[in-house]
């Protein structure tokens, strides 16, 4: 559960967030829509502990996580991030890339190896996991970032617009496989987007943004 409370971020003279409230429950849908500045990305850094707020508060599983003087480190709060130009590390392979940080999680080596092939099978990136990120295809290296988020199991999953700049046929494509991968795994899931089409096909709840605040919540029904 993400529960954010009179939520306000400042960056210098410019108000970026002012007094937001949403509530996304255990493994719900939700989809933050709205232009780009509005707030959305600052909300999600500061769900994910990239940034502090100035004030309100962020709760994560009813645990207190952020407010102005208290902000629990990103690693510990069980959430990965999926960015939107994807970060991925250049001189590690597809498997590599895949299993950065894991050891954190898993100790065990072999375990750890069985873990990537299990993603890597379920990406159907079986074949690459040897290749540099540059030698994949735009697609191929979406999933690669989806596979280095859900790998540790994130209790939340966070995207900032990761399918922003590939096409529709591939767009819709790597949205089924996310939303399969967030119902297979019971992951909340918070999506931004200035794409109210692509928020409208992931079929779940919708938060509208504008000018650092939140103006309506839409909650699904299925």
């Amino acid at each position: 559960m993400i529960d954010i409370t009179g939520l306000s971020k400042r960056y210098g003279a410019t108000a970026a967030l002012h007094d937001v409230t949403l509530r996304v429950e255990p493994k719900e849908r939700m989809v933050i829509c709205g232009h780009s500045g509005c707030g959305k990305t600052t909300l999600l850094r500061l769900i994910a502990g990239l940034d502090t707020p100035d004030g309100g508060e962020i709760h994560l599983n009813r645990q207190l996580a952020s407010n102005a003087t208290t902000a629990v480190a990103p690693a510990r709060r069980n959430i990965a991030m999926v960015f939107q130009d994807l970060a991925l590390w250049p001189h590690l392979s597809v498997a590599q890339n895949i299993a950065f940080g894991l050891e954190r999680v898993i100790s065990d080596r072999n375990a750890r190896r069985d873990e990537v092939a299990n993603i890597l099978q379920l990406l159907r990136l079986e074949g690459k996991a040897a290749s540099a990120p540059s030698e994949l295809s735009g697609g191929e290296q979406q999933r690669v970032a989806l596979g280095r988020a859900i790998i540790r199991r994130p209790s939340i999953l966070l995207m900032d617009e990761p399918l922003a700049h590939v096409d529709d046929e591939l767009r819709d494509a790597l949205t089924h496989l996310m939303l399969d991968l967030q119902a297979r795994f019971g992951m909340t899931l918070v999506y931004v987007t200035h794409d109210r089409d692509l928020a409208a096909r992931m079929a779940g709840s919708q938060a509208f943004m504008s000018h650092g605040r939140i103006e309506r919540v839409e909650r699904s029904h299925a």
